[in-house]
């Protein structure tokens, strides 16, 4: 079981590198930097974090960027921070990884794609998926979009991603359609979407005015009846809310409930 054993005052040299343990980003030279004239200046501040696999034998799971503006400072000036602060933690093998790579997913600049990898290898360490939304505090469907949509996300999409040129619901929607797509038309059908341009938001429904609209629209047309499904009615609550409203999800309620920009200029 993961568990925190102990804090403690370690001697650096102790602390080695497992090859299944890593930062799973380039390290980032001007943040090293910057934490490098940091620590020197006031400490090191967050302690590193450790896997005791045997008695006294000790592995960096987090703080790699830390770990090296440490080795840095040591370079530079030899006796400093001989020993440093550290979160002892045990667990088995998967559990340590899982930890690995959600310290690595436990930034201010996380992005959907940053937990892909770690989403899907606790899902092929047998992992349950409630297990799995519970360790990163998400819900059970955002886990299983992941698993579902992540594996058949190409290079150009990921990068995408990642820069927000477009959204997960987006890259949800293009990755459906490729899957009813003729075998081996998957990348081509997914490449072609991503060339078109973004789609213009559709106008957000104000409550005072949608409801003016639809009660003008049963003086007029009181028999007049929807076919819509359950994602249709989330759609309509999500966008009268009105609070991030993804353009996707604006589009489904304007085709699912046209009556209610009927009188758009």
């Amino acid at each position: 079981m993961l568990a925190t054993k102990r804090y403690e005052y370690l001697s650096i040299e102790r602390i080695e590198y497992h090859h299944t343990l890593t930062n799973h980003r380039d390290l980032d030279t001007g943040k090293v930097a910057h934490l490098e004239r940091d620590i020197l200046t006031n400490g090191l501040f967050e302690p590193l974090v450790v896997w005791e696999r045997n008695t006294n034998e000790y592995y960096l799971v987090g703080g790699f960027h830390r770990m090296e503006a440490i080795q840095g400072i040591r370079r530079s000036h030899p006796g400093y921070f001989d020993q440093v602060d550290v979160r002892v933690v045990t667990g088995d093998a998967d559990e340590i990884k899982a930890l690995n790579l959600k310290l690595n997913s436990d930034r201010v600049d996380t992005k959907i794609v940053d937990y892909f990898q770690t989403v899907l290898y606790l899902n092929n360490a047998n992992w349950d998926k409630q297990r799995i939304a519970e360790f990163f505090d998400k819900s059970v469907s955002w886990i299983d979009d992941i698993i579902r949509f992540a594996p058949l996300t190409t290079e150009e999409m990921r990068d995408k991603l990642s820069s927000g040129e477009i959204s997960w619901t987006r890259a949800k929607e293009i990755l459906r359609k490729s899957l009813q797509a003729p075998a081996g038309d998957e990348k081509e059908l997914i490449q072609a979407a991503l060339a078109q341009p973004n789609k213009p938001k559709a106008k957000p429904l104000p409550m005072h005015s949608t409801i003016k609209r639809l009660t003008k629209n049963l003086d007029h047309q009181p028999e007049r009846t929807f076919t819509v499904n359950t994602q249709d009615l989330h759609a309509l609550l999500v966008t009268l809310r009105g609070k991030d409203v993804e353009p996707e999800v604006l589009e489904r309620t304007r085709n699912a409930f046209p009556v209610l920009w009927e009188d758009d200029k």
